[in-house]
């Protein structure tokens, strides 16, 4: 029987590091990219061996497409000696950075590391993955709420998201006639490292999130894992082309 496998960018920590260990609670093996905290990245891989899965970290920059056409031949490479494929099932477009800056102060820099990370990033890699994603498997861009409420300081970030919400309905488009489901995951706001740690740390920001969302909390990474999983593993590959958001219901 042929072995589930899942690549995840951004593995190491935070959301895709949630993600991978529940889909290894269900069952899939998991290739992880990392950018610069290999440490942490070989943890989540030993985590998922407790768990009786298969795992690899690869090391990978997203904002540099200059180097997924080597990503796409070394995933390839483990593909075949790891598991004896040359295809795996579910990407994740996971990795991510965030700049809190008002509109005003944002700089080209700061705007163009967005681009490279959250756009072009995910445009380009997917495309250089294409001929691996077997027919059949499904893709995750995660999103944000931000695309759909707007808070001060993430005008940037949130403009990111709604254009990997659009990617989203042109790729399900696309990728339709080789029954590759393809869907976007937005969180709300979570408590993770993510932007400084701002939501976990700063306890008067997790308050107000927390009293403006219908659920009474603010989101924990396993929330997003869980919800990132169950829509790779359950019964919906019928759903294409949606934005699922997993925020507890914040800023309804």
């Amino acid at each position: 029987m042929t072995q589930t496998i899942a690549v995840i960018t951004g593995g190491s920590r935070g959301l895709g590091r949630s993600m991978a260990l529940h889909l290894a609670e269900k069952g899939v093996d998991v290739v992880l990219t990392w950018r610069s905290r290999k440490g942490d990245a070989d943890a989540v891989v030993a985590d998922i061996e407790k768990r009786g899965r298969k795992a690899v970290a690869l090391q990978l920059d997203t904002s540099a497409t200059e180097g997924f056409a080597e990503f796409s031949r070394e995933l390839s490479s483990v593909l075949g000696q790891v598991w004896g494929r040359d295809s795996f099932d579910f990407l994740v477009n996971n990795a991510g950075t965030g700049v809190h800056k008002s509109f005003a102060e944002t700089t080209e820099a700061d705007f163009d590391q967005l681009v490279d990370i959250h756009l072009r990033g995910v445009f380009f890699l997917t495309q250089q993955l294409l001929p691996l994603i077997a027919d059949g498997g499904r893709i995750v861009n995660i999103s944000s709420g931000l695309a759909r409420f707007a808070l001060p300081g993430y005008a940037a970030y949130g403009t990111m998201k709604g254009a990997v919400e659009v990617l989203t309905r042109y790729l399900a488009k696309e990728l339709g006639d080789r029954k590759i489901a393809v869907n976007a995951v937005a969180p709300g706001a979570v408590e993770t490292d993510f932007g400084g740690g701002a939501v976990r740390d700063n306890d008067d920001l997790n308050a107000y999130i927390a009293s403006q969302t219908a659920m009474g909390r603010v989101g924990l990474p396993d929330d997003i894992g869980g919800a990132v999983s169950s829509l790779l593993i359950g019964d919906l590959g019928w759903m294409t082309g949606q934005r699922i958001e997993v925020s507890g219901g914040q800023s309804l």
